[in-house]
């Protein structure tokens, strides 16, 4: 520990002070934790705005393929989530422990992951129902920042994924082991909270304005390249504030970036593209069958 670290280690706010317990509700034989239940809410909220939006003129699909929409991005979040966490995060450790990949319950998702899980998800709907796939990837994205929003807190209850050491008045010292004890740590950024805020109530109010007081929608693309264009301006921001895991810390030595920036990189070109190119995919939107919506 850095001298300027230990002129510090008495600031910032302990992390148990705060009475925050990774378990909301414990039986002995089953346990409700907070990181589950951000999932569910996540699911659930993002499933009520979708129906919102739907009713909106021009959607790009039924009420009926909302349901099917719903169950396949679930899938693709769960088993995206995990195999994108397994890939490009941990892959020696799995490759020497495979039985751990099914171990969903000690953590270890990776957004990134997941995003490639829904969108082969949305493909598959949209394919097998003859639908838009880039429109539904437009209604889905306003969706996103709902789980992303509530994922973080948990990340933060959880005292997991914070941040580097700093002396700002709101650090927090979150629990840590070392050498086999667990300890308080040093005053760290709470990027959880910096990620739930930037990732999800700002980049929600950004969508939610482009879909509700323009004509985004109607030009395929626009919004899900919106959505990955500032995530990853969001989240490549914040990664300077935040510890990378520790497996990764020399790769980011190494490298000069944290593993999260890299897989950014990608997610902002593409969102500029996206966006830049989303008038000329501008087409007349035609009333879905069994819609409530009309052009």
């Amino acid at each position: 520990m850095s001298d300027s670290i230990v002129s510090i280690a008495a600031a910032g706010i302990a992390f148990t002070d705060l009475h925050l317990s990774p378990v909301l509700l414990d039986l002995g034989f089953f346990q409700l934790r907070w990181y589950s239940l951000a999932y569910l809410a996540g699911i659930f909220l993002g499933y009520w705005y979708l129906l919102k939006l739907l009713k909106q003129p021009g959607a790009p699909m039924a009420r009926r393929h909302a349901d099917d929409l719903v169950f396949y991005a679930s899938l693709g979040i769960i088993f995206g989530g995990r195999l994108g966490y397994v890939l490009f995060y941990n892959l020696p450790h799995y490759l020497d422990h495979p039985i751990d990949i099914l171990k969903l319950w000690d953590g270890g998702m990776s957004f990134h992951g997941g995003v490639i899980g829904t969108s082969l998800g949305i493909l598959y709907l949209a394919r097998r129902e003859g639908l838009q796939w880039l429109r539904l990837h437009d209604y889905v994205a306003c969706c996103v920042p709902f789980g992303l929003f509530f994922g973080r807190l948990a990340n933060f209850v959880n005292a997991e994924l914070w941040g580097a050491p700093t002396n700002v008045p709101w650090a927090v010292r979150f629990p840590e082991v070392v050498g086999g004890l667990q300890i308080l740590g040093p005053p760290r950024h709470p990027s959880q909270l910096y990620e739930a805020l930037l990732e999800g109530v700002v980049l929600m109010i950004i969508l939610g304005l482009m879909f509700w007081r323009s004509q985004a929608r109607y030009e395929p693309g626009k919004l899900v390249g919106a959505f990955i264009f500032f995530y990853g301006i969001f989240r490549f921001g914040v990664e300077f504030v935040r510890e990378p895991d520790s497996q990764l810390t020399q790769f980011a030595r190494d490298t000069g970036l944290h593993m999260g920036q890299w897989l950014t990189l990608p997610m902002i070109a593409g969102g500029i593209y996206l966006m830049a190119t989303a008038k000329k995919r501008r087409v007349r939107v035609e009333p879905i069958v069994g819609s409530e919506s009309v052009a």
